[in-house]
């Protein structure tokens, strides 16, 4: 029997579950798992924190990945051998187009590749495309929780700091090659930086699997560079909200 290393999961642990949702933090989980149905915790190690969901339409995986493009793709890699076929990732970014509002939610479409770890994958030219069900299920699931969303393209950075062009760090330098790229994605109607989606697109079109995205935005960059703690919060309910039923969507989908 296949054991995980990494994400420390057995097939057993998840037999008969072919949907995972992948927030970034750990603590997220709970939030996820909670909001489907009845939860079981499953495993913790390294940034790697599991349970399982289990609600009318079936089960549902909840694992974190981290933060990057990095250990996204040792999740998913392990994941996809334990027989998960269909992704969510459920997160936070920063907006960068004016008209969207903190605590809007964002459905991706596609990723801008700046995320390091799928060129390990596929060459730059390769896209980074969500699965085309997967974004009508989470925009009827935003509709049906009645939360302001957005479709379009995310840029997926390797760095939080400079790969996002942010000023407020210890050097407050970033390398010329990144200066002014804020600004470039705005004219190219890109709508959020974050930092995993890509990978994640590119991975399961590789692979032959579903993926999707929906992030929650906590800061509009144009505005504002801070995240008040409140923000945080509200958030998070709505990713939990929405995402639970983008999943039953996605459930009785497989089921029909």
């Amino acid at each position: 029997m296949y054991r995980a290393y990494h994400l420390a999961l057995t097939e057993k642990d998840v037999e008969g579950v072919h949907l995972a949702l992948l927030p970034g933090a750990p603590e997220r989980v709970e939030v996820l798992a909670q909001a489907f149905g009845e939860t079981k915790a499953l495993a913790v190690h390294r940034e790697f924190r599991s349970a399982l969901a289990v609600g009318e339409e079936g089960k549902v995986l909840v694992v974190s990945t981290g933060i990057g493009g990095s250990s996204l793709s040792i999740a998913v890699e392990e994941l996809a051998r334990l027989g998960v076929r269909w992704f969510i990732r459920v997160g936070t970014c920063g907006a960068i187009q004016p008209d969207i509002a903190v605590g809007d939610l964002i459905v991706s479409e596609g990723a801008v590749r700046l995320d390091g770890a799928s060129l390990h994958y596929a060459p730059v030219e390769y896209p980074a495309v969500s699965d085309w069900r997967t974004v009508v299920f989470l925009q009827e699931a935003c509709e049906e929780a009645g939360v302001p969303y957005h479709l379009g393209i995310t840029c997926s950075s390797a760095t939080f700091y400079p790969g996002q062009e942010r000023y407020d760090t210890f050097s407050r330098y970033v390398p010329r090659s990144l200066q002014g790229s804020l600004r470039e994605w705005q004219a190219l109607r890109v709508l959020n930086y974050e930092m995993e989606v890509a990978t994640l697109f590119v991975l399961a079109r590789v692979f032959g699997l579903r993926a999707g995205a929906l992030c929650g935005v906590l800061v509009n960059r144009t505005k504002e560079e801070r995240v008040a703690e409140e923000v945080v919060t509200d958030v998070e309910a709505r990713l939990a909200r929405v995402s639970a039923l983008a999943a039953r969507r996605i459930l009785r989908f497989l089921k029909s």
